[in-house]
């Protein structure tokens, strides 16, 4: 098709569309009106998105850690990440319209246990978005949410039938997000790497340095599965560079949340790589949950004793992660907690709504939990919770099913990785639960799957596993018999 298409273009037409083009560009630039140089870019992503969906697709994927709020330029306009948002609503759009037409997708990844759980999940942000406080805001989320879930779970899963297209998603985005970590470490040097500064010197790109260490530890264990001996020695060395940033970037990112999860990703590669039962982690947490609530008390009085603040020294700003006397920043999460707790209690069925704790939560907060930070018009962001978040905004089931929906990938990506003989799939499943582990872990202190930048690796990494499950694992098992 693409070929009749060319062959119906005569050359001469091409050169006078061109000649005109240019024309009427150059007047339009000595007006400073400078939109139509856009045009070409506009039809080329037009022309991929009908011939070369993968193209588009990588595209998306490689401006996601570039792309900027529409909100944060001087034009103002609503809350949305460009170039990659409006491109994601026309892939849903053509998804949408291609499904109609064909009226098929594959059986196999529609009966899913993880697409079950994500059809859930929408099916409960629907309803209430139509019982919402704010109908508007919050259809606007369900809408974000289902073109996510469209281009980098359904389109990704189909995307990574071929096998070493997992490479080419973890590739694309993380050679961009390199450049922003050079870009925000040589920003943070002309403040002698000061703590404060790193708070926002990736600024425009990410928001604060919370969602940017968040992306930095969600991928840092993916880029271990370019280090090893099947890869040539050119990649090997570039993934070895690439580590040595990432760890500087997660180091002068100041996220403590991105360093506790990568603490715990570690743990659960430890887990993963010796075996360790099910039951005897079951029988180590409920004896932690039964040491801790004996040590209620003293742990408390010790946290309130905690006075160290943020800092520039890594020991005393990991020190602070556990200061709730007069840390700012860890007294204003509780303020948010606590908040959401109310609303939740005020509403536990169906919620205030989804995305709308931001215009909800100021009459909830009490004085005495109140920060130098907190406001009294709730317009400071979210509940800093995957999990407590939802609770508030879609009730009890809002936080029971994105709970159900973790619970189902962990379990089914888990049984993958033990039933795969060891070989690159087996690695590749591994890391990919380590860097979902890092944002689960995060989501229990910030949320960020209204963004692109955190929405993107989320549910391409579930399609990651979903793929080799549905279409990679009888080849790889196959494989190891013969």
């Amino acid at each position: 098709m693409i070929n009749r298409v060319l062959k119906a273009l005569k050359p001469y037409w091409i050169y006078i569309f061109s000649f005109f083009f240019i024309a009427l560009n150059s007047y339009l630039v000595v007006k400073e009106f400078y939109y139509l140089a856009l045009l070409p870019c506009i039809l080329a992503l037009v022309f991929m998105a009908f011939f070369r969906l993968d193209k588009l697709m990588w595209f998306i994927v490689f401006s996601t850690p570039l792309s900027i709020n529409l909100e944060e330029l001087e034009i103002g306009g609503i809350g949305m990440y460009v170039p990659t948002e409006p491109l994601m609503f026309g892939v849903m759009l053509l998804f949408f319209l291609k499904l109609l037409h064909e009226k098929k997708f594959d059986n196999q990844i529609i009966k899913h246990p993880i697409t079950l759980a994500i059809f859930i999940n929408l099916t409960w942000i629907g309803i209430t978005s139509l019982t919402s406080e704010m109908p508007v805001v919050s259809l606007k989320f369900l809408l974000a949410r289902i073109w996510f879930v469209v281009c980098f779970y359904f389109i990704a899963t189909q995307l990574f039938t071929v096998k070493d297209n997992y490479k080419t998603f973890i590739w694309v985005y993380v050679i961009s997000l390199t450049g922003v970590i050079i870009y925000a470490i040589i920003h943070l040097s002309t403040y002698n790497f000061d703590q404060k500064p790193a708070h926002w010197v990736m600024s425009p790109f990410y928001k604060d340095h919370t969602s940017y260490g968040a992306v930095l530890a969600m991928y840092f264990p993916m880029l271990f599965i370019f280090f090893n001996k099947r890869n040539t020695p050119t990649i090997r060395v570039g993934a070895m560079f690439l580590i040595a940033i990432f760890v500087a970037g997660i180091i002068l990112s100041y996220t403590r949340a991105a360093w506790v999860s990568l603490a715990g990703a570690l743990v659960l590669y430890f887990i993963y790589k010796y075996k360790i039962k099910f039951t005897t982690l079951l029988t180590l947490g409920v004896g932690c949950l039964i040491a801790l609530a004996l040590s209620w008390s003293t742990l408390v009085i010790n946290m309130e004793k905690n006075n160290q603040q943020s800092s520039d020294k890594l020991s005393e700003h990991v020190e602070s992660i556990s200061n709730v006397s007069s840390d700012a920043s860890n007294l204003e999460r509780l303020n948010r907690w606590s908040s959401a707790w109310r609303m939740f209690q005020e509403r536990p069925i169906f919620g205030w709504g989804p995305g709308t704790y931001m215009f909800q939560y100021a009459p909830f907060q009490m004085s005495d939990e109140q920060t130098i930070i907190s406001t009294n018009s709730g317009n400071m962001g979210n509940a800093h919770s995957e999990y407590i978040g939802p609770l508030a905004e879609s009730g009890l089931f809002g936080m029971l099913t994105f709970l159900i929906l973790v619970a189902t990938v962990f379990t089914k990506g888990s049984m993958l990785y033990h039933r795969l003989p060891q070989g690159e799939l087996k690695t590749v499943v591994l890391l990919t639960l380590l860097g979902l582990f890092t944002y689960v872990a995060h989501g229990l202190l910030n949320n960020y799957l209204d963004t692109d930048k955190l929405s993107v690796p989320f549910w391409g990494f579930i399609a990651i596993i979903v793929a080799i499950d549905v279409y990679h694992t009888k080849e790889s098992l196959n494989s190891e018999t013969h």
